[in-house]
């Protein structure tokens, strides 16, 4: 294929690797161009690293196959159909695909940027490899830490920090951890295993001030005036589509760059894939989207499906919070050294061990889909164990599962997400309580 003709796929990360090796699979090459230093890699397993239960390269991306370069792409001139690079450097295009992911949060505290919009000595971000390895360095038993999100991000970075020694406080600004995802019994479940690690937990809380005096954190101030002092400060404040690159070429964008059922944006020649896509209103930021998305728009490039169309992805969220135990990398165990399957919203690790209660077990495993919330009219099975620490429950609206959350004891979540994911109602006759008690496969 002529470099005129070819497939550039910009970011490297899950969404990008993944199309480009499908694409191979079905005889098109593909050339993915990614800025960061290190080989590809599994975003969603960064806090396992942070943790040391996986070397970095345990999580690198399977990419047999996939042609890379390494370079920051700084335009998009669409009509030579070219791209522009920092190192002064061209590419040409026949198609171009946009993976470029998504950029952390900063949120507008005083005292966060110094002179160059630089993040002061020991204040990091938590998205990328550089920034996971930055912490992993400054973490020591006994450092103090302060987390600032209390979200899906957060509870995972200040979980990996606690089981590397650390002194944690996780300041959050709404009423509950992870409220996404979460109703509030199964965020209370979250927060008390965090605190069963010395996690402090703040919730309903705002930092207002970091105070890095000579460039370097020395404590958070909150909005109440209470000071926490600290030698590490983690913003896990969420991320925000990467879209300025299509921006500056005039394509079409929202929150996201605006895609349509083919994965097209505004310029037809240009499709956009996982976090940075806007597809019907919605930006998932999650991998399951991302790699139907990849599965996809592989079909329609290759001409291998050319009906294939993207409707949507009902994604189901799933984490495992490990304990100190098995923050070594060295427990028994898939926790040792293992990962998931690239993609996967799920770590793994031991089950709890002797001497240990299941309340306060080592290894918390979470599941949640759609919306647990429930409104006027809605039957709800909810069956909850505070001694073994398990809670689940089932929102069935008008004879159709539309949300749930599951914590510890997860063998039924495989029946519960395809009744989610199918959207279709339940047959007559299903008794509620059979959602929650048939072991339906995970």
């Amino acid at each position: 294929m002529t470099s005129d003709a070819r497939v550039v796929v910009i970011g490297a990360g899950l969404a990008g690797i993944a199309l480009a090796r499908r694409l191979g699979e079905l005889g098109v090459s593909a050339l993915v161009v990614g800025e960061e230093e290190h080989p590809p890699y599994n975003r969603v397993l960064l806090a396992e690293v942070l943790a040391g239960r996986y070397a970095p390269e345990v999580i690198a991306l399977p990419g047999t196959g996939v042609e890379t370069v390494r370079a920051r792409v700084t335009g998009i001139d669409r009509d030579a159909r070219r791209l522009r690079c920092a190192d002064g450097g061209e590419i040409g295009y026949g198609t171009l695909v946009l993976a470029t992911g998504s950029n952390p949060v900063l949120p507008p505290l005083r005292g966060l940027f110094t002179t160059r919009d630089r993040l002061p000595e020991g204040v990091h971000a938590f998205r990328t490899m550089d920034d996971c390895l930055g912490l992993a360095r400054a973490v020591r038993p006994g450092v103090r830490a302060v987390v600032i999100g209390g979200g899906l991000l957060g509870v995972s970075a200040a979980r990996a920090l606690a089981a590397r020694g650390a002194q944690v406080v996780l300041a959050q600004q709404s009423e509950r951890l992870m409220e996404r995802q979460l109703d509030p019994l199964s965020s209370g479940l979250v927060r008390r295993h965090l605190a069963g690690l010395g996690v402090e937990i703040h919730t309903e809380t705002r930092v207002r001030d970091v105070r890095c005096p000579e460039g370097a954190v020395r404590s958070v101030e909150l909005a109440d005036g209470y000071r926490l002092d600290t030698d590490l400060v983690v913003l896990a404040c969420g991320v925000r589509p990467r879209t300025g690159l299509a921006e500056d070429a005039g394509l079409d964008v929202r929150t996201g760059v605006l895609v349509d059922e083919e994965l097209r944006t505004s310029d037809p020649r240009v499709h956009a894939i996982g976090d940075c896509a806007e597809h019907d209103g919605t930006v998932y930021g999650l991998a399951a989207p991302a790699l139907e998305q990849a599965e996809v728009l592989a079909g329609l490039l290759s001409g291998a499906d050319a009906t294939a169309r993207y409707t949507g992805t009902r994604s189901l969220t799933r984490l495992t919070l490990a304990g100190t135990g098995t923050g070594t990398g060295t427990g028994t165990g898939t926790g040792a050294g293992t990962p998931p399957a690239a993609g996967s919203l799920i770590g793994t690790g031991p089950p709890a061990g002797p001497g240990e209660t299941a309340g306060h077990r080592a290894t918390l495993d979470l599941a949640a889909f759609g919306d647990p919330e429930t409104r006027p009219g809605d039957d709800v099975v909810q069956l909850a164990d505070a001694t073994r620490g398990t809670y689940r429950k089932v929102v069935v609206r008008e004879d159709r599962v539309v949300g749930g959350v599951l914590v510890g004891e997860l063998g039924t979540v495989g029946a519960l997400a395809r009744a989610w994911e199918g959207a279709e109602p339940l047959p007559d006759g299903t008794p509620l309580l059979h959602l929650l008690t048939n072991d339906g496969g995970s």
